[in-house]
């Protein structure tokens, strides 16, 4: 399943970028909801997926802190990072076939919004994802 394996490099993005400035967010527990909705010569329904993760000052003030995860075969190309949003694409290469990948994501202190928009083309065809990504603070971590 390479499109799901490039949906899930692309889309589920965390830590690896270094930042010049802290980012604009209130450190504690988040929840991150992503919608995906897929257009192509194969039908899929939208897929939406809830995570939760605990966010420290340290990690902000951190070199290590990003929203951007590079995996086996992707080349990040593009990255303009600051402390009140990210945006960057990406190109990623497996078995037979590509995909584009697209990103920005807001930081505005106790929310994050974002999207990802992922062309692919592979053997069975041609494929745009477009994740929509939205983050609260919904408390301190535990």
């Amino acid at each position: 399943m390479m499109i799901r394996n490039i949906v899930v490099t692309a889309a589920l993005t965390l830590p690896v970028v270094a930042l010049a400035a802290t980012p604009n967010v209130t450190p504690g527990e988040w929840e991150f909801v992503s919608v995906t909705s897929m257009d192509g010569d194969m039908q899929i329904p939208d897929q939406t997926e809830t995570e939760r993760q605990c966010i420290t000052q340290e990690e902000l003030e951190g070199a290590e802190f990003g929203f951007i995860e590079e995996e086996e075969g992707c080349e990040l190309l593009n990255q303009d990072m600051n402390a009140d949003g990210l945006e960057y694409s990406m190109m990623c290469r497996a078995e037979g076939g590509e995909a584009t990948i697209n990103g920005e994501m807001r930081f505005m202190g106790e929310k994050i919004e974002g999207t990802v928009d992922i062309f692919t083309q592979s053997p069975m065809g041609e494929l745009t994802m477009n994740t929509v990504i939205e983050g609260e603070r919904i408390g301190n971590c535990e």
